[in-house]
């Protein structure tokens, strides 16, 4: 695959959690990766979601603080925003998670 990342650290918030009607989920989160430099408290925040089990997953055993790796692929897309500008997003789709 050429288009993955691997990712670990501390999920910021619970996930949220859209059920479907036809029984699927997604849940969405944000994940913060510490910083690679020493002497600063700094972090990278990603915007995360998974689909189907792996949602599921995060609703069950996820949650505010809880250390997690992740591998999956970046997302680019564009929607249009409250007030009607189109606004672009980079997201993870993620693939498969540990919880650690």
């Amino acid at each position: 695959m050429r288009n993955q990342i691997t990712l670990i650290g501390n999920m910021g918030e619970n996930a949220k959690v859209t059920n479907f009607e036809n029984g699927g989920k997604v849940a969405r989160f944000n994940l913060a990766t510490p910083s690679p430099e020493k002497g600063k408290d700094t972090a990278e925040w990603h915007r995360l979601f998974a689909f189907g089990n792996l949602a599921q997953f995060i609703e069950n055993f996820g949650g505010k603080g809880k250390q997690i790796a992740i591998t999956g692929k970046i997302v680019n897309r564009t929607y249009l925003g409250k007030d009607g500008t189109p606004r672009k997003v980079t997201e993870v789709e993620v693939r498969n998670i540990i919880g650690l």
